[in-house]
């Protein structure tokens, strides 16, 4: 099974002041596509696509992509649906596999759960529940992470961020820097 736990490697790693908050945070929480899912949602997908591969022959039509992904909460617009089967169907023959069904999982779930993740991620960092990441919040979280950083370091961090020149980071500032790495 794949550990969900993110692990901070930290040999080789130069931290320079122009670390951002962004890099720092995919730096410890992105992981390959393929690790993303946990043998748990490995098994609900096999167990929909199944559901719809009524032959047994490992495919099931594009039609029937948009009953499974529902059956799995996801819901996909018609015009998504569309794109996701023009992705996956490369050879246009109306069906879809279970390796290609899994791989459109993962990142179908990646879109839906970045939110989520910034949402989780900006309260990590927000100790105090008041809205904004202060200096001190930054160290705070960095230092727990295992990053030793100088007060010139997060105050750079800080500075890259803060877009109102507030002196702290708001979560649309947040969210900001996160979406442009």
């Amino acid at each position: 099974a794949y550990s969900t736990r993110a692990t901070l490697h930290t040999t080789n790693v130069d931290i320079s002041p122009s670390l951002s908050l962004a890099s720092s945070f995919i730096f410890v929480h992105k992981k390959k596509m393929a690790d993303q899912l946990t043998d748990d949602q490995i098994s609900e997908f096999k167990e929909a696509f199944s559901l719809f591969d009524k032959d047994g022959d490992g495919c099931i039509t594009t039609k029937e992509l948009g009953t499974v992904m529902r059956s799995l909460g996801q819901n996909p617009t018609e015009a998504e649906l569309q794109d996701m089967i023009n992705e996956v169907d490369a050879d246009g023959n109306g069906t879809i596999d279970f390796p290609e069904f899994l791989n459109l999982m993962a990142r179908k779930m990646k879109d839906t759960d970045s939110e989520e993740e910034l949402k989780e991620a900006f309260r990590v960092f927000d100790k105090d529940q008041n809205g904004f990441i202060s200096a001190a919040e930054l160290r705070h979280v960095m230092t727990n992470l295992g990053e030793k950083l100088s007060d010139e370091e997060v105050d750079e961090m800080i500075k890259e961020a803060d877009v109102d020149g507030d002196g702290q980071i708001n979560y649309e500032e947040f969210v900001k820097i996160m979406m442009a790495k």
